[in-house]
């Protein structure tokens, strides 16, 4: 059985492949235990893996009810949107810090059912807020960069105005603009594309394409959407600094390499060994209306890096040979790639590998 294929059928965080001792511990203890929510998304996912390694049982996430196949130590199901009962999550746990990385970014979905969008998307925000407000409890809440529409050119800082295109990044600015009217200490950090394993293994940016090119399925990307995409190591990393810190308001944690999703899924073919014929790619114009797709939505993180003293984020991905430098790229095959390559590469941040004695790349990865 594959890796990928046993993540599908046994999800575990345990057994993602990660650094997680290049800093020391962070958090303080005043801060402590921490509450994770969202944790059936990838950068929920991932970041309570990474925080459960560091700080054990002071580490507690929760998924959505529905979400059965997601369980292990520290992982429970709860219903956000019931305020009562968050309140009394809060208040049994004596959460003195949250980790807010929940919502839905089913683009299509949200499109087609605005009541969900803004029911999963602003109104469990309004029910943590309301749980907590007052309280001696730190906030960190995750949201996106498709608040922005990308048509102003990319390179997106915290000053610029949202205009989302999308029911998705509407709600998520609605609930940007909550948290900021009513907490103003909290923090909220805008993603792009967190780069790592999902639970389910067809989720997130990876696995999705992983998932098509695995079952010899094509797979169209977009020319036109550029994103910056993380690691899911360094994103875990800054939102460890983000909770120890007094840092307050917006804050922008995109990645210092710009790619099209196009040049992701090409990245990901390359990587994986996959059939280049399974990859096309198209204008945002060519799509259908539903969902409409924003265009360079790419975040400027340089005053996150001076907060910080360090730039935070590792190019994805961190080998120079994988970014690609034409359309034609991913046919070009310089060098051999199979699946396992993408854990080493693409879903763990790592030192660029070197050519071993015999010419094939051996991986000098530290994860």
């Amino acid at each position: 059985m594959t890796v990928a294929a046993h993540r599908r059928t046994s999800p575990d965080y345990r057994q993602i492949a990660m650094v997680t001792d290049r800093f020391p511990l962070r958090i303080p203890a005043d801060r402590l235990p921490l509450l994770v929510t969202g944790v059936s998304g990838v950068a929920g996912f991932n970041i309570f893996a990474f925080l459960r390694r560091r700080y054990g049982d002071q580490i507690v996430g929760i998924r959505p009810l529905a979400t059965r196949r997601l369980t292990g130590p520290g992982i429970a199901g709860h219903t956000l949107e019931n305020e009562v009962e968050t309140l009394r999550l809060i208040r049994e746990g004596g959460f003195r810090s949250i980790l807010s990385t929940g919502g839905s970014c089913d683009l299509r979905g949200c499109e087609l059912d605005p009541n969900m969008a803004r029911r999963v998307n602003i109104g469990t925000i309004d029910s943590l807020v309301n749980a907590i407000q007052g309280c001696d409890i730190r906030l960190v809440h995750l949201s996106i960069d498709l608040v922005f529409g990308g048509t102003r050119g990319g390179r997106h800082g915290e000053s610029d105005r949202p205009d989302p295109v999308t029911v998705y990044g509407q709600t998520m600015a609605a609930a940007e603009a909550l948290i900021s009217a009513r907490m103003p200490r909290a923090c909220i950090g805008r993603i792009s594309l967190p780069m790592g394993v999902s639970f389910n293994g067809h989720a997130g940016a990876i696995d999705w394409i992983r998932s098509r090119f695995e079952a010899g399925r094509p797979a169209t990307l977009y020319f036109d959407e550029l994103r910056t995409p993380t690691y899911v190591e360094c994103l875990a990393e800054v939102c460890e600094d983000l909770l120890a810190s007094e840092l307050a308001g917006l804050w922008h944690l995109g990645g210092p390499r710009p790619l099209t999703l196009n040049q992701i899924a090409q990245i990901v073919n390359v990587a994986g060994g996959y059939d280049p014929g399974l990859l096309n790619g198209c204008y945002r114009i060519e799509a259908g209306p539903i969902p409409p797709r924003a265009g360079n939505v790419t975040l400027d993180s340089s005053r996150l890096a001076l907060a910080l003293g360090r730039d935070p984020f590792a190019p994805w991905p961190l080998d120079q040979r994988l970014v690609p430098d034409s359309r034609e790229w991913h046919f070009k095959r310089d060098f051999s790639r199979s699946p396992g390559w993408i854990e080493k590469s693409l879903n763990c941040r790592g030192e660029p590998e070197t050519a071993g004695e015999s010419g094939s790349p051996e991986q000098q990865a530290n994860c």
